[in-house]
């Protein structure tokens, strides 16, 4: 009985759901908005623009908007410098941006933390 019970309040929900959607496709602030939105979408298929392109336009327009901060910035803090390790001992190279790498780790507590360091290479 559990799965009729479901089965009549999602048939409830769903003509709920028709009959707001069938309001909003009345409403004529939706109907302009979507009509903007289209356009704006067939100029930027035109232009063969993405929206993050359309978002730094808009963004040196006005600096205000917030999507063009976060694309002028980058992230938090600048990205690390990639180091690279070659033990002279099995020829091994490690790549890494940070010094909490598995291997690195590993060489430290058998060779030591200096001797590890002198290993990078530029």
């Amino acid at each position: 009985m559990a799965k009729i019970n479901d089965y009549y309040q999602k048939k409830q929900l769903m003509e709920k759901l028709s009959e707001e959607l069938a309001n909003l496709e009345q409403d004529q602030a939706l109907k302009s908005e979507l009509e903007f939105e289209n356009k704006v979408r067939e100029l930027m298929k035109q232009y063969d623009k993405s929206p993050k392109d359309v978002l730094q336009i808009l963004g040196a327009i006005d600096p205000s908007i917030a999507g063009a901060k976060a694309d002028t910035t980058g992230g938090s803090r600048p990205m690390r410098p990639m180091k690279t390790y070659k033990n002279p001992h099995t020829g091994e190279v490690v790549q890494t941006r940070g010094g909490n790498h598995k291997v690195l780790n590993e060489w430290r507590k058998k060779h030591g933390k200096e001797t590890v360091q002198s290993w990078q290479q530029d």
